[in-house]
């Protein structure tokens, strides 16, 4: 027994040499090719069987033809070790090449090439980050579509809200211009334009600092568990006044009191926009209707009026920053971002918003996760 321990410490010493050694020789290639650092794995290998080999040979006074025969034997081992190791840092070393020419090819092109991931990867690492470099250059090239339709929406808004500022402007310079040169007929009259076309000025640059918010990210949320029973009767109490006033009935049928988790405030204005939209579309002696009911995990709470419809082709972009129908490019249409404000209210309360035409009219959906019970 005692003699088997000296063997195993001999062995364990000469082992424990060979692989510091390597691993000092790991460190120094570290920024050298990987074809190197596999070459050294089974060196290290062979050189620390052969350490002991020979740590355990000389202890015990092994004839020289026996510790000749022990080195060839480890010799060959590490010759076909050693092959075989620069055979495969080979392969990793041409992986890693096609990969890097891949990258470099999608960098070259500012991205708009997508990705394309070589085959035959050596290593299930190289795969996986190819599968990884292509999932990016699919998330890259998604996020420059919305990169794009959002500035094509922005210069749209732009030029859209140049022409709304002009009028109002031009109507209140024209308004002061006669007041101060006392040549009004009804100053009263002027006073009360001025105040109506002021109050619509604030309302458009408040429409414009609150989408300026949501996009930013900086949107403060305060969310609460509200029933949505309530949301809808604040909501239609809130713009009864208006259906009135342009002939529209407003009701609310098939409102289920189930509670979610919101910004009341902000949800006020979600609907409160969705209302005054139809109400504004609906003829006179039309009807607008608000519904919400419960759906999995979701509430779905719905806007419909009596438009007439949408055009199919106007749907995907009814929610876009600055867009309004051919029926509103006039004034009192507005900026054309009340839509624009709900989509991106009702994604803050990680939910969604759609549109679809419906008999007559159209639907407006808003769902948003259901608060647990």
């Amino acid at each position: 027994m005692h003699d088997l321990l000296v063997i195993a410490a001999y062995a364990a010493a000469g082992a424990a040499l060979a692989g510091l050694l390597g691993a000092f020789a790991l460190r120094l290639l570290r920024n050298r090719s990987v074809a190197l650092a596999v070459a050294v794995v089974p060196t290290v290998s062979v050189a620390a069987m052969l350490a002991g080999t020979l740590s355990v040979a000389w202890a015990m006074f092994l004839s020289s033809h026996d510790l000749r025969v022990i080195i060839l034997v480890c010799a060959m081992a590490a010759v076909v070790s050693l092959t075989v190791a620069l055979l495969l840092g080979r392969r990793v070393v041409a992986g890693s090449r096609a990969l890097a020419s891949a990258t470099r090819a999608l960098g070259d092109g500012a991205g708009l090439t997508p990705f394309t991931a070589p085959d035959g990867a050596p290593t299930a690492e190289l795969a996986e980050l190819g599968r990884e470099l292509a999932a990016t250059s699919a998330k890259l090239a998604a996020s420059r579509q919305r990169e794009r339709a959002l500035e094509a929406s922005r210069r749209e808004l732009v030029a859209w809200i140049s022409h709304d500022l002009r009028t109002p402007l031009a109507g209140l310079r024209a308004m002061a211009e006669a007041l101060e040169d006392g040549i009004a007929d009804d100053p009263a009259r002027y006073h009360a334009q001025i105040r109506t076309e002021v109050e619509r000025l604030s309302a458009m640059v408040g429409d414009l600092f609150e989408l300026s918010r949501i996009q930013a990210g900086a949107l403060p949320l305060s969310p609460a568990r509200i029933s949505v029973y309530d949301l809808v009767g604040d909501a239609i109490a809130g713009a009864d006044a208006l259906a009135r006033e342009h002939g529209v009935r407003l009701i609310g049928h098939g409102v289920e009191p189930v509670p979610v988790e919101v910004d009341g405030r902000e949800m006020t204005r979600v609907l409160a926009n969705l209302l005054v939209n139809a109400i504004h579309r609906t003829p006179a002696d039309g009807t607008v209707a608000v519904a919400a009911h419960r759906e999995a995990n979701s509430v779905v709470l719905s806007v419909t009026d009596g438009c007439g419809g949408i055009p199919p082709e106007d749907l995907p972009r009814v929610f876009d920053t600055g867009w309004r129908g051919t029926g509103a490019r006039t004034p009192p249409a507005g900026a054309g971002l009340g839509l624009a404000i709900v989509r991106g209210i009702v994604e803050a309360h990680h939910g969604y918003a759609a549109v679809r035409n419906v008999p007559g009219g159209c639907r407006f959906d808003v769902v948003l996760p259901a608060a647990p019970n």
